[in-house]
Formats: structure tokens, C-alpha cells, sequence
């Protein structure tokens, strides 16, 4: 199936002829916007050496404490039982207790996690304890399992899309790891930051992924678009809303140990680096829609192409809008759980700024990925060529 999807794409993009005019003032408006993300990333590019001294602040390992890895042996009820309690064997399997064999004592969400004999867990010993901790559980095997599963499901029925989409998802996390999050904790402007990140990310994936074309250009394009949209409405709601950022437990964290961080910005950041996937595909769906009309029905007229297509991106905008609801209602439903156990007015629930952020998050993607579809749409019909007898 895949293969057949490649090979119509390229069929069609053969068939459309894009004129020398079309193309070159598409190719120009790109370059331009190349050009300002290259700058922006000159300029926004993170100090390594302050942020390795903000992490050297914030590091909370105690000094003269022992890390080890453990095996459980066995599982019992502490001396009082308890729910929220269990005693378990462990075998050390590193460090300088290797081989020994200890009683160590599980509470919180570490019962609740379906331990049993043969897993692993992550063990520290800190000064005065006199004995051993677990700090985590070892997860590396299952997660490793899991994410090869991923990879050969992606391969299997995306052939040579998903096989190209699998180092365009590395490019994109190392763009995040290596200038995003660096340059967030640094404290430089979280909303600038995003939007020159989406934009470096989408020039990358979308033409090693799709392919060097116009149709591609033409969803470059939209998603470009989308990416402004998302990013005003945000920077506009966070303002309007008066919300500080600071909504879970992670940015409170932050907040407490960190300073200098934009959490305004690094909201509006989030809200636009969350809906770069769904932006894509609806992107790339409405100008692939606009290539195959114009190859399929050469006598089309253009006015035409862009109804049709709409059709399809209507349908589109519909179930975009349902993933993007359940997405974040799904992220943050424990959050959701908690807030409704409380006994007050649904007004005031909503207001909270923990629930509020995911309500800006949901609203202000929604809008830009709506919008994206007509833009891209537009854009996509104006550069196939003109209707033929």
C-alpha cells in the first residue's frame, strides 16, 4: 500500500505541470523563509555554559550517596499493612554491595505498579540511611520492545514513507534536545524559540519525507502559515487569559529551582510544538488532494479544484478536531479526575490555571489547524496550472 501511495504522488506531480513563473516565486518566498529561520537559530542559539551552570544548580543528587541496580526477589506486607506499603527483597546487581541481598520498602506509586519477582529496580543509598532506597523502576527492556514494535509496524505498512519518517522524527527530537530545550531553559523568549524550532523541523521532515515537488512546497507553505497563526493566537490567549504557565507539577518544579525561564513563553512554545504533527498532516493531505484533481481532471477549473478539495478537507477538519480534543483531554485526565471531585461552580473549575492552559492549548491549536486547511488548499490551487481543453 504504501508503495502504490508513493508511486501515485510522483504519477501525479509528473502529470502537473507548475509554470516556470509559479514555481519561482513559491521557490523565492521558501528561500526567504530559510533564510530568516537560519538567522533565527544564529540568534536564539542557547549559551551551553549557562545552562551548564543552571543545571549544575538545580542538580539534586546528594552528595555521598550510592546509585545500584536491584533485582526483586520476593514481595511481602510491611510489619503494618498497608495499601500504600510493601517489603521487598532485592538483589543488588551493581556497585559496591554486588551480590548482596537487602530488605527494601516500596510506598507511593511504587505499589501500585504491579511489581513482582525479576523486575529491576533503581536502588541509592544516602548518607545516615542506613540502607537502601528505591528511587525507580527499570523500564529499559519493555520500553526498547515496545519502541521496536513501533518501528516495524511503521516500516511494515508505510514502506518507504515510514521508513524515511523514522530519521525525520530523529532530526526533528535532536532540533528540541539540542536547541529548543536549551535555549528555553537559558531564558530566552519560549514563542520566538518555537516558531523558528517548527519551522526548522517542518523544512526538514516535510521535504525528506515527501519528496523535493511543488506539491510539497504547496503544503510547506500552509503549514508555515498555520505555524504564524498558531503562534499569535497563543502568545494572544496566554495574555488575554493571564496565565502564568506555571500549571502542573513539572513547570512548578521549574518554577521553584529554575529562574530566569520564560513560562508565558514557554506556554505558548508548547501549545505550537503540540500540534506540528496534526498541522502536517492536514497540510500535506489538502495539497496532495489539490495535485491528484488537477491530474485527474485536467479540464477542472481551478475554482472548482479548491471546492473539491474542500470537501475533503472538511471531513478532515472534523476528526482533526476530535484528535486534538482527546489528545490533551487524554494528557491531562488525571488533572480532570481530581477537578471534578471538587465542590465548586463549573465556571470556577475552568478558570483554574491547570485546566485553563490545556482549554488555551486545545482552542488555540484547534483554530490554527482549521485555518490551514483553506490557506493550504488556496495555495495549492493557485499553483497548478491553469484548466486545459
Amino acid at each position: 500500500m504504501g508503495a502504490a501511495h508513493s508511486h501515485d504522488h510522483r504519477l501525479a506531480d509528473s502529470r502537473v505541470r507548475v509554470t516556470p513563473l509559479a514555481r519561482r516565486l513559491t521557490l523565492g518566498l521558501l528561500a526567504l523563509v530559510a533564510l530568516c529561520t537560519a538567522l533565527g537559530i544564529a540568534a536564539l542559539w542557547p549559551d551551553y555554559a549557562k545552562v551548564a551552570e543552571i543545571s549544575a544548580a538545580t542538580d539534586a543528587t546528594v552528595e555521598g550517596a550510592a546509585y545500584a541496580q536491584g533485582e526483586i526477589l520476593g514481595l511481602r506486607e510491611c510489619a503494618e499493612p498497608s495499601d500504600d506499603c510493601l517489603r521487598a527483597s532485592v538483589g543488588i546487581r551493581s556497585g559496591e554491595d554486588a551480590g548482596r541481598v537487602v530488605s527494601v520498602e516500596l510506598r507511593g506509586s511504587q505499589t501500585r505498579a504491579g511489581l513482582e519477582a525479576g523486575d529491576r529496580l533503581e536502588l541509592a543509598a544516602y548518607p545516615g540511611t542506613g540502607g537502601y532506597v528505591a528511587i525507580g523502576v527499570q523500564r529499559h527492556w519493555p520500553l526498547l520492545a515496545l519502541a521496536l514494535v513501533f518501528v516495524a509496524v511503521v516500516i511494515a505498512v508505510g514502506r518507504l514513507r515510514g521508513l524515511l519518517a523514522l530519521p525525520a522524527l530523529g532530526i526533528s527530537a535532536f532540533v528540541l534536545l539540542a536547541f529548543a530545550l536549551p535555549a528555553l531553559v537559558g531564558g530566552g523568549p519560549g514563542l520566538l524559540i518555537g516558531m523558528v524550532a517548527s519551522s526548522a523541523i517542518m523544512f526538514v521532515t516535510l521535504f525528506f519525507v515527501h519528496g523535493f515537488s511543488m506539491r510539497t512546497a504547496a503544503a510547506l507553505l500552509g503549514t508555515l502559515c498555520g505555524i504564524l497563526i498558531i503562534s499569535g493566537i497563543s502568545a494572544l490567549s496566554v495574555r488575554l487569559t493571564r496565565l502564568s504557565g506555571v500549571g502542573d507539577e513539572a513547570t512548578g518544579l521549574l518554577a521553584g529551582t529554575v529562574g530566569g525561564i520564560d513560562f508565558r513563553g514557554l506556554l505558548a512554545c508548547s501549545v505550537l510544538i503540540a500540534g506540528l504533527g496534526i498541522l502536517n498532516d492536514v497540510t500535506i493531505t489538502q495539497a496532495s488532494s489539490v495535485w491528484e484533481l488537477r491530474a485527474a481532471a485536467p479540464a477542472m477549473t481551478r475554482r472548482e479544484i479548491y471546492a473539491r478539495a474542500m470537501r475533503i478537507g472538511r471531513d478532515h477538519i472534523a476528526s482533526t478536531v476530535y484528535t486534538v480534543f482527546f489528545a490533551y483531554v487524554g494528557a491531562a485526565i488525571g488533572t480532570l479526575i481530581l477537578i471534578s471531585l471538587y465542590d465548586r461552580p463549573l465556571l470556577s473549575l475552568l478558570s483554574g490555571e491547570s485546566i485553563a492552559i490545556e482549554i488555551v492549548r486545545t482552542l488555540c491549536g484547534s483554530i490554527g489547524l482549521v485555518l490551514a486547511v483553506p490557506i493550504t488548499t488556496w495555495v495549492a490551487s493557485r499553483l497548478v496550472p491553469a484548466e486545459t481543453a
